[in-house]
Parts: structure tokens; sequence; C-alpha cells
């Protein structure tokens, strides 16, 4: 059996491939990522036509970004601990615990980044 070519365009295309998959995966059995995504389409058009500038805007638009990436990481993460497992272990909890917390600590940073950008550019 001759071994699968990983170079150059090939991988980029077979890792695009399992990228794809792996966003199919997270819509369909994470109803986290679903909704964060929903609320990322619809904030999208709002970072892009407010009355901010270029950089905050990225900043809006990245915000929302890290908050997807950090659900898939969870998602991953969960899905690993629960593969390994299906008794109670408190490395278990600790693991699942503390990938919930990066999800958290990353949609209080997407809030504070909005609310300090919009209540600058809109009130004050």
């Amino acid at each position: 059996m001759k071994p699968v070519n990983n170079h150059g365009i090939k991988r980029v295309i077979r890792a695009t491939g399992f990228s794809i998959q792996g966003l199919t995966s997270a819509w369909k059995n994470e109803a986290a990522f679903r909704q964060e995504l929903i609320i990322a389409v619809v904030l999208l058009p709002i970072a892009i036509f407010a009355n901010v500038s270029f950089v905050e805007s990225i900043l809006m638009v990245m915000t929302l970004f890290i908050v997807l990436i950090t659900e898939l990481l969870n998602s991953a993460i969960e899905a690993v601990v629960d593969r390994i497992s299906d008794e109670i272990h408190p490395l278990s909890g600790q693991a699942k615990d503390v990938a919930s917390a990066a999800v958290f600590l990353s949609l209080a940073l997407c809030a504070t980044t909005w609310g300090a950008i919009l209540l600058k550019a809109y009130v004050l």
C-alpha cells in the first residue's frame, strides 16, 4: 500500500477537508456553537458598517472569531474526555470546566470589546 502524499497543495486540500468536516460536525452536534455562530452572523454586518474606525471594526470581528474558535476547542476537549471514559472523574470534570471557563472568558472579551467600542462611538 502506497503512503498518502501529505506534501504541498495536496496536504492543504486534505487539511481543508478535515476542517470542513469539523465545522460540519460542530454545527450538527453542538448547540452552543450553532447559537454563537448565528449571533456572529447577525453581529458581523454591525461590526462592518458601524460608525467606528477600521481598527475598531477589525477588533469587533476578531472577538467574534475568538468566541467561535474557543467554542470549537471546548467541544473538542469535551469529546476527547467523553471518549476516554464514561466514568465520573475529577480530572475529567476539571478539563471540561476549564474549557468552559475559556469560552466564558472569550464571551466576556467579546462583550467588553463591543461595549467599549460602541459606547465610545454612539454615546460618548
